[in-house]
């Protein structure tokens, strides 16, 4: 064989073998290193799985809905009627309880008008005969009037009514005004002569009353109302007033108090604008006691007589809303 050929040959073999292993390389498959491991997008699959789970769960334990049974149809009776309830009893009002226990009020009344020169019809007993008052002592003696206050008798009113120029005073205050501050007795004083006896017994009353004597009144002349819309002057009368007057006594028209102190309230005096002085009529402690200090008979009647009426309501409310 010639030497071209042999190389032929050699030439030919290295090529082949070049092909071959060419072809070997591009045949065989591609293997690459598996990817990193991905900790947040397994953790949110895992929780994705589980939260699909307790959905599945809660749809599957849903218990199925009852069924409604249709209504029970209730057929009509004929039952006898009941009988109607008996009808509510009206309680008695605050008014009625009042009326009831006035009527029955122990009082104890002074009044001295018929010991006048010339002697005086009384106003204020034939008053409380028209209030009806069942339990009413009467006496125009002072002496007898010191033996009622000390007889241990418990008043619920002690009425004193001096216009004659008698005085009632001294140890009679002595007696009273205990009564009025321990047994809560009420107490109703027309006295015109407190000038004389200011600096007395009766001191005992007008302080705890919360007034004293101002100054003399020396003549009679209208009383204008200072408080119009108290209980003095509306209950149970009203539409009446002390303007109108025609002067009986003329040696003074009363004396005129002024306030302290206390719980003292000047209804009525000399001057409406005026309700811390000259005063006239004057209500205190507690409402329970009215100290008036003109005399009725230089007034009218008819107004005098509504007054007295009107006082005894208030004072005597006052002492039933503290005593049972």
């Amino acid at each position: 064989m010639s030497r071209l050929n042999r190389r032929t040959i050699v030439l030919f073999g290295a090529v082949t073998l070049v092909i071959a292993l060419a072809c070997s390389i591009s045949l065989a498959p591609t293997t690459s290193a598996p990817p990193a491991f991905d900790s947040t997008k397994a953790a949110l699959e895992f929780q994705s799985t589980a939260m699909s789970l307790q959905l599945t769960q809660a749809a599957m334990n849903v218990p199925p809905a009852p069924t409604q049974a249709p209504p029970e149809v209730v057929q009509p009776t004929n039952n006898p009627p009941t009988d109607a309830p008996p009808p509510t009893v009206a309680q008695p009002t605050a008014t009625q309880d009042i009326k009831a226990r006035m009527k029955t009020a122990k009082i104890l009344m002074y009044e001295d008008s018929m010991g006048a020169i010339p002697p005086l019809v009384p106003w204020v007993k034939p008053t409380l005969d028209l209030m009806d008052l069942d339990a009413l002592t009467y006496t125009a003696d002072i002496g007898d009037l010191m033996n009622y206050l000390n007889s241990g008798t418990k008043w619920d009113l002690i009425i004193i009514a001096a216009e004659s120029r008698s005085a009632v005073q001294g140890e009679f205050w002595d007696v009273i005004v205990p009564k009025v501050t321990n047994d809560k007795t009420a107490l109703i004083v027309e006295m015109w002569y407190l000038s004389d006896t200011a600096v007395g017994k009766i001191s005992q009353l007008t302080s705890k009353c919360g007034i004293r004597f101002q100054k003399v009144r020396t003549d009679v002349e209208s009383i204008y109302t200072v408080k119009s819309d108290h209980p003095i002057f509306t209950t149970p009368n009203s539409n009446f007033g002390l303007t109108n007057y025609w002067g009986y006594w003329k040696d003074k028209g009363g004396d005129y108090v002024r306030v302290t102190g206390g719980d003292a309230v000047i209804v009525a005096g000399g001057y409406a604008s005026h309700s811390s002085d000259y005063g006239l009529i004057t209500s205190c402690i507690e409402g329970r006691v009215i100290i008036q200090t003109f005399s009725d008979h230089d007034y009218h009647r008819e107004d005098i007589q509504a007054l007295w009426e009107n006082y005894v309501t208030y004072v005597l409310t006052n002492h039933f809303a503290v005593v049972p």
